[in-house]
């Protein structure tokens, strides 16, 4: 289809109604018809849905960012993250790799895209405002999540509107979008106007991904009830208590210190971290990608139902919590560049020697049982997370 045509006929059309038509951006009846066409009940505009997370736990630091939200632009943001027009063929969305039911990532190694496979493994996009530092991806290559989230729409690989070799341009995509009746409606209501930017799909979509939080895991629980990271929680088994122990305790005090990159009551990953020894491709282990920095929270790493939710690390390399605390208990720098000094034991006879904590197999055991306790519940059921549309 010729978009630009489309979209002159789409505007002549407008002047000759416009003197019937209502003042823009009030709510009519016929639009929530269209509305019902494309999303049955589940978009209504009589009916707000709250995505202010306002009921985040005044124990967690960075809680402001999620409060900004606007629940308008937050619905819409909803729409685009689930709709597979977004893509150059139709057929990929911003949730076909970041899946509510694996606390939006992928189960998957490397996430299918309209041209191929990507390059490293979907990060979770848990709690993804509650967090030091304004970085994203692995490489962390883009300083906004505003920024971050119209890349994946302009890789040539995962949604196609690169522009390149022949493929269609971003501004093909808004064109697009404005030919399609329900764009042509909620934009109207939340902009009052029914242009569409760039920049208007970065606030939304960065806005709904801000409203995604998990705060009501077992460790939640046990925060609220001892008020004191600290002490064990009495809700928790002695494995899981010993987990705590190691995971908040540096290896000189008999811990194992993952709390020196990924600090409670987030478990975000701290600023200036390098990288952490995982260092293959997806495609080739033995091609080299040090370029890895950044890492979602260590909330949710498995489901409610204890099974992972996607492979761990930017190449999905470990298939489990204690493949991956294997890891860590034993560092083998052989061929690593530039691996974080807290990683490093010390000096030997040839040289800089990798992490070995000497964790017994109880206390690996224990460290999982721990991570386990960061999984939260209403983030994989809650609607207002959910796919929109009736028909996909």
């Amino acid at each position: 289809m010729n978009y630009r045509v489309y979209l002159l006929a789409l505007i002549i059309g407008a002047i000759i109604s416009c003197d019937t038509s209502e003042e823009s951006g009030d709510y009519i009846p016929t639009d929530q018809a269209i509305l019902e066409s494309a999303f049955g009940t589940n978009i209504d505009l009589t009916q707000s849905i709250d995505y202010r997370n306002t009921s985040v736990p005044t124990y967690i630091r960075f809680s402001n960012t999620g409060n900004a939200i606007e629940n308008e632009k937050a619905v819409l943001g909803r729409i685009l993250f689930y709709d597979k027009q977004l893509s150059v063929d139709n057929s990929i969305s911003c949730a076909s790799c970041h899946k509510q039911e694996n606390a939006f990532s992928d189960t998957a190694v490397a996430s299918l895209g309209v041209n191929g496979l990507t390059g490293r493994h979907s990060m979770r996009l848990i709690n993804t405002g509650y967090r030091t530092g304004t970085n994203f991806f692995w490489n962390e290559r883009v300083n906004s999540l505003s920024a971050q989230v119209t890349q994946p729409i302009r890789d040539h690989i995962e949604m196609g509107f690169s522009g390149t070799n022949g493929a269609p341009s971003f501004n093909d995509l808004l064109l697009k979008l404005s030919a399609i009746d329900y764009y042509q409606v909620m934009f109207n209501y939340v902009y009052e106007d029914q242009a569409i930017t760039e920049e208007r799909l970065q606030e939304c979509l960065s806005q709904f991904v801000l409203s995604i939080q998990s705060f009501d895991s077992k460790y939640d629980e046990g925060l609220s009830m001892t008020g004191n990271p600290g002490p064990p929680f009495p809700n928790y088994n002695m494995s899981e208590n010993r987990g705590k122990f190691l995971f908040t305790t540096g290896p000189q005090n008999g811990g194992a210190g993952c709390v020196s990159c990924h600090a409670p009551p987030e478990f975000a990953i701290k600023d200036d971290i390098h990288n952490n020894g995982v260092i293959a491709t997806i495609a080739d282990p033995n091609v080299f990608d040090h370029n890895n920095t950044r890492s979602p929270s260590l909330r949710d790493l498995e489901n409610p139902d204890g099974n992972l939710n996607g492979p761990l690390m930017h190449n999905g390399s470990f298939s489990s919590l204690l493949a991956m605390i294997d890891h860590y208990d034993n560092i083998d720098i052989t061929n690593q560049q530039l691996l974080d000094p807290l990683l490093f034991d010390g000096r030997g006879s040839n040289g800089l020697v990798g992490q070995n904590l000497n964790l017994s197999d109880n206390d690996k055991q224990a460290l999982a049982n721990f991570l386990r306790t960061l999984t939260g519940n209403d983030v994989y059921t809650n609607v207002k997370w959910s796919n929109p549309f009736v028909n996909q």
